[in-house]
């Protein structure tokens, strides 16, 4: 289920599980040795496995290509490694499929069946492998080349696909279930498992003819690290149905890659568990970048299909179905966000949906019901999911024409570069002035080369972030002018005029503020890679775009050193990969120094060092400017009391974290050797034991601390460190911010804009106390959903203006910065990572010079 967050993924106190996760998987065994992702030091411990063939490559397979790079037929037979079993795998409990049955499971279908193709397209965080499984008609190699050039045709050539009649007759409309995205929602695997089983062996002509005419593709699991352990997050605590625009986890870059180059007209994400049965369309507001006529036919009519077959099964736990576009409040399940697969899958073209089983057999329900109850629900879920998939397949096969030439003029508008079209009232049932979202596309948009660039590890990031789903992006070979601006060779041009476009303009484009549009949101409404991802980025609204230039399969290089040899070295972070090539060095053993305005100076002698960083992040080293040496900077270790997301991120840079919370701290954590801690989730100052707190005391006296939201602003009252009151904004307002930065330690080099969730603001600053940055004066909100409470309060009319960030010195020397921002929110929010490492080297620094 798409459970409403509070506002972080995951408390602290759960990182114990992860560790446990992380640390003890008995029963998994991992890729061979030498496979990618296996490293000294990283991941779970090994355990051996069967001798089997190793996993095909995930990008060959999701392409249909063998070892050799040749192109495949069907089927395509993958002898998958079978892992040892593990009967604390939580799923047996349910009398549902452990991880471990499932690859034998496969094994022997395809022994059986030419209809069935089984392809690893990656591993989970902890070594599991991801199963694409691909049912269809037996094919000559020929045969799916001719598929694989309609739909290259369908996407690059639309409005030649359209008037191909052959394609029409003889594509095989493709089709993708997603199952298990959230681990500890079980029976879309098993019911999967059972249409796999069908599909493969029976001989009913209908079915036969359904395979005939399309391909039908299963991610069998998509977090099986969570279905084994019954979490709903990934092993890296992360909830892969928030990830797809980031594509921060490895099982989010999988299913991305699934969708991306099986390009399916319809697709069903299976979930679990409402009080009842959920299907899509959702309701209102709805992404403004679709063509919403295009999805909203068809969406409506499938889901009336799958809610007729889920009431046909007789539960009488399944009568109560739900479609919120009928009948939920505006807000309550809304379309807006792109970080749900569904939602995403529809940049790709494709009819999407959530759908929710009805039975709770999770969470407490799985603890305290009798196992036969628990059994008998997931029977129940089993049937419902499985109706889903029937009633869609159906209506795929009844109506395959009209979704082919769907898909076909999604891609045509896009191409074309055509106004979204109005839909009117009436247009399907229900349909009215609530439900119309649209936008305005640019022509283009232009991230440039050269001077005008804030950060060209940020750009290069960016342009292949873009790629990497499927965006075009050309960078120019000579210097052009555009709009009335000049750019040199180098820059990158994203021309809206291209068939996913609202992939792109989703990704570019700023957002708007729908606070007006429904009371709540069911998730976060605001994002921006343009505004949140630390490059330079303009928005081209006309000109000539008759520009030399070449398609970009991978960014430039943007590494370099611009200095003589035997001259100190100077490096700003402005970003995290800065921090990382920083962190590198510390790592090294190499003396930095960090001057007061927050450059880092790396030593003539350290210049190899040096070039082999700024190759490894894209960062760029400049002369060192001559005066104040600047203060000793060494590696910070920090102890952390943060969410998943914030670990995630704070390593990603390279910081040396060791996670703690208030049970860590009061079972005798050693905080000697800790530079700075971060107190931000999970920790409570009021409940150490007296020992611990002597030690915080003891910490304060010569480390640094950084808190975030309201639990680090209650760490910071109840510890006696900077003299600030917070002030709390409404709990469930996010997005997008406008900020004025002060040229401090933390301030000096952010960007204008930030990201809350659950917004803070800080009044009454004591002696000491600087501003690094304030809200923007008006309304500060500039993309998401943030309304006053009922009684006026905690709206952004009351943070206008008001600090949002602030660091200082308290009375005992401890230096403290404080966020009431979300810098590191689900490791989206790239370009704001350096203010997090800024703060660490600040807070971390005595005695600046």
């Amino acid at each position: 289920m798409q459970i409403r967050p509070v506002g972080r993924l995951l408390t602290a106190s759960a990182l114990s599980l992860l560790t446990v996760m992380t640390l003890a998987p008995a029963a998994v065994a991992a890729p061979p040795p030498g496979s990618k992702g296996e490293e000294p030091g990283n991941g779970p411990e090994r355990n051996e496995v069967a001798a089997v063939d190793p996993p095909s490559i995930a990008a060959r397979s999701a392409l249909g290509e063998n070892k050799s790079g040749t192109r495949e037929g069907y089927p395509r037979t993958t002898r998958l490694r079978v892992y040892p079993e593990d009967p604390a795998d939580k799923s047996i409990k349910l009398g549902l499929t452990p991880y471990h049955a499932i690859a034998p499971r496969l094994n022997a279908l395809q022994a059986k069946s030419n209809r069935i193709s089984v392809e690893v397209v990656g591993q989970s965080g902890l070594g599991r492998d991801l199963y694409l499984v691909t049912l269809t008609a037996p094919e000559r190699a020929s045969e799916t080349r001719q598929q694989e050039r309609w739909r290259d045709k369908i996407e690059n050539d639309p409005a030649a696909a359209a008037r191909d009649r052959q394609l029409a007759r003889e594509y095989k409309t493709p089709v993708w279930i997603n199952n298990n995205i959230h681990g500890n929602e079980w029976e879309g695997t098993d019911a999967a498992l059972r249409q796999i089983d069908y599909l493969a062996t029976t001989k009913d002509r209908k079915a036969l003819d359904l395979l005939r005419d399309n391909r039908i593709y299963f991610n069998v699991t998509a977090n099986p690290d969570g279905r084994n352990a019954g979490t709903r997050v990934n092993a890296n605590g992360f909830d892969l149905n928030r990830d797809f625009v980031t594509s921060s986890q490895p099982e989010g870059i999988a299913m991305r890659d699934i969708v991306k180059t099986t390009q399916p007209v319809l697709m069903l994400d299976e979930h679990g568990y409402v009080d009842g049965t959920l299907i899509e369309p959702t309701g209102p507001p709805h992404g403004q970048n679709y063509d919403f006529d295009l999805y909203i036919k068809h969406g409506w009519e499938n889901g009336l299909k799958i809610e007729q077959a889920v009431k046909a099964l007789g539960y009488p736990e399944a009568q109560n179905t739900q479609i919120p576009f009928r009948d939920y409040p505006p807000g309550e399940w809304d379309g807006w966000a792109p970080i749900y697969t569904a939602q995403y899958s529809m940049f790709h073209g494709a009819i999407s949906y959530t759908i929710e089983i009805p039975q709770r057999v999770n969470n407490d329900a799985y603890n305290t019901l009798p196992e036969t109850e628990l059994r008998r629900r997931s029977a129940i879920n089993t049937d419902v999911s499985e109706a889903s998939m029937k009633a869609s397949l159906s209506y795929v096969e009844a109506n395959r024409s009209a979704l082919i030439a769907n898909q076909i003029e999604i891609f045509r508008r896009g191409a074309a570069g055509e106004a979204q079209r109005y839909i009117p009232d009436g247009f399907v049932p229900g349909f009215g002035p609530e439900d119309r979202f649209t936008t305005k596309f640019p022509r283009a948009y232009v991230l440039p080369a050269g001077p005008t660039q804030r950060s060209g590890a940020a750009a290069a990031r960016l342009v292949d972030q873009l790629v990497a789903h499927d965006v075009r992006v050309r960078q120019a070979d000579r210097p052009f002018s555009l709009a009335g601006r000049t750019y040199p060779a180098g820059s990158y041009i994203v021309d809206m005029h291209q068939p996913k476009r609202a992939l792109a303009n989703v990704m570019l484009e700023q957002g708007r503020d729908v606070s007006a549009s429904a009371e709540v949101m069911y998730d976060i409404s605001g994002w921006s890679h343009r505004l949140l991802w630390g490059a330079s980025v303009d928005i081209i609204q006309g000109g000539d775009l008759r520009v030399s230039s070449k398609p970009v399969v991978t960014a430039s290089p943007t590494g370099g050193v611009d200095a003589a040899p035997g001259q100190d070295l100077a490096i700003t972070v402005r970003d995290g990969k800065d921090a990382a090539a920083v962190n590198d060095l510390l790592g090294r053993g190499i003396e930095l120094r960090r001057r007061v305005n927050g450059s880092v100076i790396v030593p003539a002698s350290a210049r190899v060092a040096a070039i082999q960083v700024a190759d490894r992040y894209g960062v760029r080293f400049s002369l060192a400017p001559a005066g104040a040496p600047g203060s000793v900077l060494r590696r910070p270790t920090i102890a952390a009391a943060v969410a998943a997301d914030e670990l995630f991120a704070l390593r990603d840079m390279g910081f040396e974290v060791r996670p703690v919370s208030t049970a860590v701290l009061n079972d005798g954590f050693d905080l000697s050797r800790v530079d700075v801690l971060i107190a931000s989730s999970g920790i409570r100052y009021d409940q150490l034991n007296p020992a611990a707190k002597a030690a915080v005391d003891a910490f304060a006296a010569r480390g640094g601390v950084i808190t975030r939201g309201a639990t680090g602003s209650k760490f910071n009252a109840d510890a006696g460190l900077l003299q600030v009151t917070a002030v709390a904004g409404r709990a469930d307002a996010n997005g997008i911010v406008n900020v004025v930065n002060a040229n401090g330690p933390v301030g000096a080099d952010a960007l204008p804009q930030s990201f809350v969730y659950a917004p803070q603001w800080f009044t009454g600053l004591g002696a000491g106390v600087t501003v690094e940055q304030r809200y923007a004066t008006g309304n500060p909100l500039a993309a998401g959903h943030w309304r006053a409470n009922e009684d006026g309060t905690g709206g952004p009319a009351a943070a206008s203006g008001q600090a949002v960030v602030v660091s200082g010195t308290d009375e005992r020397g401890a230096r403290v910065v404080m966020f009431g921002t979300e810098p590191l929110f689900r490791a989206h929010p790239k370009g704001l990572y350096a203010q997090v490492a800024n703060a660490v080297y600040w807070s971390a620094t005595r005695n600046p010079v």
